[in-house]
């Protein structure tokens, strides 16, 4: 089966790819010729993970999927949330790692969580999926690895950051890791 992932980041594609295996082909947006900048004006990962894979689906008549993730931080109310990527002002990864960390300051309530909603369209049906995984906020930036929050973001139960473990080590474990196992679970179940 071939699905589009509606995603220009390429991080994510990899990830994903190595996840789902040999059985079911990802296409990006580059490999269908999707040049445009896709809309996402929800405020809930449902609703931007949706408007991209309709998106698609409405322009290209592809089965696709498309997904949102992002940052919740207890102690901001929720921040970044669906603004994640551009937290600062930009999406420059170094300066939203630091507005976060100069928010909560020397806060204790560093509870956070990664979490993913994927919207799959299948001949014109949406189906959702949901992944999300607890952890904290550090007080500092550990590892080299990964990318976006990955440095400041400790898992629940681990004494490192994401930054700090194997691509196979946080894919075991990632809220986008959860999403993505259910959505090829439902595949495998209907397909």
């Amino acid at each position: 089966m071939e699905l589009v992932f509606a995603s220009n980041n390429q991080h994510k594609v990899e990830e994903i790819q190595a996840m789902i295996g040999s059985t079911i082909k990802l296409k990006s947006l580059r490999d269908i010729g999707c040049t445009e900048e896709i809309p996402e004006t929800g405020r809930t990962f449902a609703e931007n993970a949706g408007q991209k894979s309709r998106f698609v689906y409405e322009k290209f008549g592809l089965n696709c999927f498309a997904d949102d993730s992002g940052l919740e931080i207890d102690a901001l109310g929720g921040e970044p949330g669906v603004d994640s990527a551009h937290y600062s002002g930009s999406r420059n990864f170094e300066q939203n790692m630091q507005l976060v960390l100069d928010k909560l300051g020397d806060s204790e309530n560093r509870a956070a969580r990664f979490k993913t909603v994927i919207s799959l369209i299948i001949e014109g049906e949406e189906f959702l999926f949901e992944g999300s995984v607890e952890g904290r906020i550090t007080k500092s930036r550990t590892g080299t690895g990964g990318f976006g929050y990955d440095p400041i973001f400790k898992p629940d139960g681990y004494d490192i950051s994401f930054a700090e473990m194997s691509a196979d080590e946080k894919n075991r474990i990632s809220h986008r890791a959860k999403a993505t196992e259910k959505l090829i679970s439902f595949l495998k179940s209907r397909y």
